[in-house]
């Protein structure tokens, strides 16, 4: 009896190394990996003769669909499958009224909300996906009968809950402890962004007062110690409670060093920084001016080495892309405080970071594989994605390493008209992307009907060390 496909000829990147192997795939599920006479036999082979192929990347890290991002589920994810990435978690947040920031009268925040409702309000939106998805239930108000909520979203295949300690959103510390330690009853994760919201505000008032209005002077308004301090804060709450903790977009090595103070072996605290962060300094403030602006801020060489230096070791243990779709338009504004925070990078996500960590720094094809496949599958509970193995899904990229091109957001399949890359040489490529077997897209596009991607429930994770590699 023959399997459905046959995947030969290539080279095969794990987290364990690179081999010369093929692997067998019958009914979207990874069946036997071996040397193409070992193989059983297959109704179609796929020779990728001279190519690598990666697992499917999983970024743990994304804003579609919602407040802040003009990507629907159908156009950021046709972004994600251009790129390589074939599951993606988004967020369900929990007060939204549903209205874009950049298109509202007021504020898109109601004073209360729940958070099974949004998570639906996401499902119902995703119909058009075409990778994989899963949701962070994102808690937005401090109100506690959110806490009632917890067990039944984790039920619903949601095991990861996001807070932030600033903006119009963000909670108390109090509220945080009491958060976390539920979640710790629960073995759930809590995620968090973490920028001391009085700090920032101060700054930016002065930035004001002082006429301060451009890019470059944006960064000393949102410091790496008021990142610092808020994550402080928030991991010592975690440890008191023993709650599972993952600090998203890690920016400074400030940050990251007050993560490592509390991390003995990565089975409590993890950590994820962005591929902005770890190609690109502050100085594409004056080059790109506010087209560049997220938060935290793009920071310094040095806290970009840090990046490395902490993916290296695993306290630091995956590079997502924190994506936001915006137009150049939204981006364009005088004082840089009325510009929208966010950037867009799925679709050169990977190749952006293939090209610094291995061409450019020399680490191997297992650190990209953990760093932006492997780890963010075990880290948030989806045990049959980010990896080349027997049982899991059949969800790989076809990588060509050697060809080079050049970085344009005319070739955006995201609804944003702008890259921070824009006019980037890099040497390796996105041939073809399969999710579950089926290929996705290839060089000319999307593939596949609209609504090829599902939903995945997560299973609450278990977190044991987590190394690193070079």
């Amino acid at each position: 009896m023959s399997v459905d496909l046959n995947v030969v000829g290539g080279t095969l990147a794990t987290v364990d190394g690179t081999l010369d192997a093929g692997f067998s795939v019958d009914d979207g599920t990874i069946v036997a990996v071996g040397s193409r006479d070992r193989l059983p036999q297959a109704d179609r082979t796929l020779d990728v003769d001279g190519l690598f192929v990666l697992p499917g990347i999983v970024d743990p890290h994304v804003h579609i669909d919602g407040f802040n991002s003009i990507d629907t589920y159908e156009t950021g994810t046709a972004a994600a499958a251009s790129g390589g990435i074939t599951t993606v978690i988004n967020f369900a947040w929990q007060t939204w009224t549903g209205e874009r920031e950049s298109e509202a009268d007021g504020s898109v925040w109601a004073d209360e909300g729940a958070l099974l409702e949004a998570i639906e309000r996401q499902k119902r939106k995703a119909t058009g996906a075409y990778v994989d998805y899963g949701l962070h239930a994102t808690v937005t108000a401090e109100d506690w009968s959110v806490f009632d909520e917890f067990d039944a979203v984790v039920d619903a295949g949601i095991p990861s809950f996001k807070f932030f300690t600033a903006y119009d959103i963000g909670v108390s510390n109090g509220f945080l402890r009491l958060a976390f330690e539920r979640l710790a009853d629960l073995d759930a994760v809590a995620v968090l962004h973490t920028e001391d919201a009085s700090v920032c505000q101060a700054l930016t008032d002065k930035q004001r007062q002082d006429s301060r209005d451009s890019p470059p002077d944006y960064p000393d308004a949102r410091p790496d110690y008021a990142e610092a301090m808020a994550l402080s804060d928030a991991v010592a709450l975690a440890e008191a409670t023993d709650c599972k903790y993952y600090g998203i977009h890690t920016s400074s090595r400030a940050a990251a060093e007050e993560l490592v103070a509390v991390q003995e072996d990565g089975s409590q605290f993890r950590g994820e920084t962005c591929t902005h962060y770890a190609t690109l300094t502050q100085d594409a403030y004056t080059e790109q001016g506010s087209l560049a602006l997220q938060s935290p801020p793009l920071r310094t060489a040095d806290d970009v080495d840090a990046m490395f230096q902490y993916l290296r070791d695993g306290s630091l243990g995956v590079v997502s892309t924190d994506h936001v779709a915006s137009t150049r338009e939204e981006k364009a504004v005088d004082d840089w405080w009325d510009c929208s925070f966010g950037v867009n990078s799925l679709q050169t996500s990977l190749p952006i970071f293939h090209d610094e960590a291995v061409n450019q720094r020399g680490h191997s094809y297992a650190f990209l594989v953990r760093a932006m496949a492997a780890a963010p599958a075990q880290t948030f509970g989806l045990p049959k994605k980010g990896r080349l193995a027997v049982g899991a899904d059949a969800d790989f990229v076809v990588f060509d390493p050697t060809e080079s091109y050049t970085i344009t957001a005319d070739d955006n399949a995201s609804r944003a008209d702008y890259s921070i890359y824009e006019g980037r040489e890099v040497t390796g490529r996105v041939k073809q992307t399969y999710l579950r077997g089926d290929l996705v897209a290839d060089e000319s596009g999307i593939v596949v009907d609209r609504g090829h991607g599902e939903f995945r429930e997560r299973e609450v994770p278990q977190w044991g060390p987590q190394e690193g590699h070079v």
